[in-house]
């Protein structure tokens, strides 16, 4: 019997397996990093050991460390969750040396399946050798991982070296192995998968399908599952090749097995060889707990002879802390506030309070709805994510209610070009035109509570400024012997937590949280502005200014300054929160200064480079 669990990885999904070990009586043991001294999944732990330093390549892919802190912390088991070394044969073969039980599958089968070549060889597919004009486009892609990265969609010949460089960089720095492949590229296919879970007794379960076509840059963002929209006959050919793969390398545990689909067929992709992201969309279906299962199954126990019945539909959105319209740039601070209605499940890394570093993925937390029918589920999580308290920095919350909501979701007319046609619209900005007078006059009853206030000239409006997606917003409103008003606005309540507001004759009611320079009226972010703004620091034009905090990862080869450039030529890659972001020139001219050199910690605004045009 397990009696204690080291979860080799971090956040949200070491929570998660904290979770059902908890509830199952099992002592569980987090490893974290110095960045990781005060996150949520090392506080929770019954016992948390340290692993020094902040870059994955020294912490949470060090199996040996890990090993090691499992020993000294006296688990007898060790789960891998997801990402990292989840993947990794050798820290399988390891965890098992080391007299401990792996809570996954046989190191063999994770060989066979976790490098996507050899996985693609065993189901009878051969990537592509010597690329052509006519195999355009392709896919570059990172043989061990996944999660995006180290994946490239290459269009022309002339950009397939450039690429294959940086995924090999990305992958390296991602799961410490930088093999990568080449294979076509299904344009708009739907990405669709299938769960499956073995026993060591011969027993392999078809979970459902899940349909995870929502994606950026290559990595889900909303999941549901089961698919909608498939025939029975394509259903039932998804099973058979998952099962199919399955049986193929002896598996055991928890694994997923994914397609492409279009025109009516399955094109295999991979099989991951861990728990996915995803996973909690099945559970929902099929009212069942994967991680016990895969406590079970580790073991000894056998399965019952086939899963329980599926009921109703399940949809799940991941909350990532970045800025869809800016590139989908990741951001960091203080999350000061996190929770959704009742009636949602909630899986999360992070508590109020908690600081959003620049060391690991930006997601934040998956909300998942689970009802009787498909729309009803949509519905409930877009209306959950619309009400959702999120104070901090800027997330993508707006685009996944927005998305949620879109006609081509709603109707399960999506594919994996979903974001490339819609996110201009889906990002465009439709703030509350009343949230800001909410904020000014919120402050304004603060301020006459500690003595503040305008006393001199009550007759003349009062003026506040805010920033708001931005935008910059002027609001006014009078002090008067009957207390605050607003033109063509009615106050009916104002005080420094809430304010009612009556236009057209709909009442409004804002709540009012502040945090700094930040103040969020219900669900609106608002940055108030100076009244007598300060001059700005001035770059020249051609300035190339970090839009993020980062690392600087590389430097375009035999780049100097005095070096002539053309407009959108690579010039450096930034590498922050597990993803990479190319630099590039903003016109032609000439590289006037570089200040960037690999392994460079920059803050957001850091001046990189200057293009000086002719």
């Amino acid at each position: 019997m397990i009696t204690s669990v080291l979860v080799a990885n971090r956040g949200e999904i070491a929570c998660r397996v904290f979770r059902t070990c908890r509830e199952s009586g099992i002592r569980t043991v987090a490893v974290y990093s110095d960045a990781d001294e005060h996150a949520l999944h090392a506080r929770v732990a019954d016992t948390a050991v340290r692993l020094p330093g902040t870059a994955s390549a020294d912490t949470y892919l060090r199996g040996d460390l890990i090993v090691k802190a499992a020993v000294t912390a006296g688990a007898d088991a060790v789960h891998p969750g997801y990402g990292f070394l989840s993947e990794n044969a050798d820290f399988a073969r390891a965890v098992t040396d080391a007299g401990l039980t792996w809570i996954g599958p046989p190191p063999e089968a994770i060989e066979a399946m976790a490098s996507k070549t050899r996985a693609k060889e065993l189901m009878g597919i051969a990537p592509l050798g010597e690329v052509t004009e006519a195999d355009l486009p392709v896919l570059v892609k990172a043989a061990a991982g996944g999660g995006g990265r180290g994946m490239r969609v290459v269009r022309r010949t002339a950009d397939l070296d450039a690429e294959l460089t940086a995924a090999r960089a990305e992958a390296a720095s991602a799961f410490g192995d930088g093999e990568v492949f080449v294979e076509p590229y299904v344009e708009n296919g739907r990405h669709v998968e299938v769960q499956i879970l073995a026993d060591t007794h011969g027993t392999v379960w078809a979970l459902g399908t899940r349909d995870c076509s929502l994606q950026r840059r290559h990595q889900k963002v909303i999941e549901e599952a089961p698919a909608p929209g498939l025939t029975a006959s394509l259903t039932e050919d998804l099973y058979e090749q998952a099962v199919r793969a399955a049986r193929a390398v002896d598996y055991a545990g928890a694994g997923t097995v994914e397609f492409l689909v279009a025109d009516g067929r399955a094109h295999f992709l991979e099989m991951n060889t861990r728990l996915q992201v995803e996973h909690p969309v099945t559970e929902a279906v099929f009212g069942i707990d994967l991680v016990a299962l895969q406590l079970r199954v580790a073991e000894g126990h056998a399965l019952e002879a086939g899963p329980p019945p599926a009921r109703g539909h399940a949809v799940e959105a991941r909350l990532y802390a970045e800025d869809p319209a800016r590139g989908w740039a990741p951001q960091t601070g203080r999350l000061h506030r996190l929770a959704v209605p009742d009636g949602v499940r909630l899986d999360t890394g992070y508590t109020d309070g908690d600081d959003i570093g620049v060391h690991y993925d930006p997601m934040l937390a998956k909300a998942v709805a689970h009802a009787p029918t498909r729309a009803e589920a949509v519905r409930r999580l877009a209306g959950a994510l619309e009400r959702a308290a999120i104070h901090g920095p800027v997330t993508n919350r707006d685009l996944l209610v927005r998305s949620l909501r879109h006609e081509e979701f709603t109707s399960a007319r999506m594919d994996t070009g979903f974001y490339d046609r819609h996110l201009a619209a889906l990002t465009e900005p439709a703030p509350d035109p009343l949230a800001p007078l909410a904020a000014a006059l919120a402050d304004a009853q603060g301020r006459s509570r500690f003595g503040g206030g305008w006393r001199n000239v009550p007759s003349q409006p009062q003026v506040k400024r805010y920033a708001l997606a931005g935008v910059e917003h002027e609001v006014r409103y009078h002090h008067t012997r009957d207390g605050l008003t607003a033109d063509g606005v009615r106050v009916l309540h104002a005080d420094a937590a809430r304010v009612v507001l009556e236009a057209d004759g709909v009442r409004h009611t804002y709540e009012i949280a502040r945090y700094g320079d930040r103040v969020h009226a219900n669900t609106t972010a608002l940055t108030p502005l100076p009244r007598f703004p300060d001059p700005t620091t001035q770059h020249a034009p051609g300035s190339l200014l970090a839009p993020m905090p980062g690392t600087v990862v590389r430097v375009a080869e035999g780049l100097t300054e005095g070096t002539t450039v053309k407009a959108g030529q690579p010039l450096l890659w930034l590498e922050a929160m597990k993803m990479e972001h190319k630099i590039t020139a903003p016109v032609t001219g000439t590289l006037a200064a570089l200040n960037a050199v690999p392994g460079q910690q920059v803050t957001v605004g850091s001046l990189l480079a200057v293009v000086q045009a002719p």
